[in-house]
C-alpha cells in the first residue's frame, strides 16, 4: 500500500474560512504531515473550496452552505495518522452528522509482476 485516501463528509457545523483554514492546519499536525502550501478560495454568496497541499499529499475541502454540506479528501501516505486527523475536523467544525469512507491506494494486486 503507497496510501490511504479518506472521504469525509460533513452535514451541520462550522463553515467560516477563518475556522475552515485552522481546522485543516490542525488536522494536518494532528496527522502529523507537513504543510508545503495551502490556499482557500471563497465564493460569492457563501461557500470555499481550499486545499493544504502536504508532503504527504492533500486535505482538500468544499463546502455548500445552502445544503449545510461540506465534502473533505484526505489522502496521505507514509506515516500520517490520516483517522487523527479526521477526527480533529470532527471535533472542531462539529458537524451534526459525519461520514467517512476509506480507501487503500497503490495495492498491487495478487501475482503483479512491479
Amino acid at each position: 500500500m503507497i496510501g490511504r485516501h479518506l472521504l469525509l463528509e460533513h452535514w451541520g457545523g462550522i463553515q467560516d474560512a477563518d475556522t475552515i483554514e485552522a481546522a485543516l492546519h490542525g488536522a494536518a499536525g494532528a496527522a502529523g504531515a507537513t504543510v508545503l502550501s495551502a490556499h482557500l478560495h471563497p465564493f460569492e454568496g457563501g461557500g470555499l473550496t481550499g486545499v493544504l497541499l502536504l508532503a504527504e499529499s492533500h486535505i482538500t475541502i468544499h463546502t455548500w452552505p445552502e445544503h449545510d454540506y461540506a465534502a473533505l479528501d484526505l489522502f496521505m501516505c507514509g506515516t500520517a495518522r490520516i483517522e487523527a486527523a479526521a477526527d480533529h475536523l470532527d471535533a472542531v467544525l462539529a458537524p451534526t452528522r459525519t461520514s467517512r469512507r476509506l480507501l487503500t491506494r497503490g495495492e498491487r494486486a495478487p501475482g503483479a509482476l512491479t
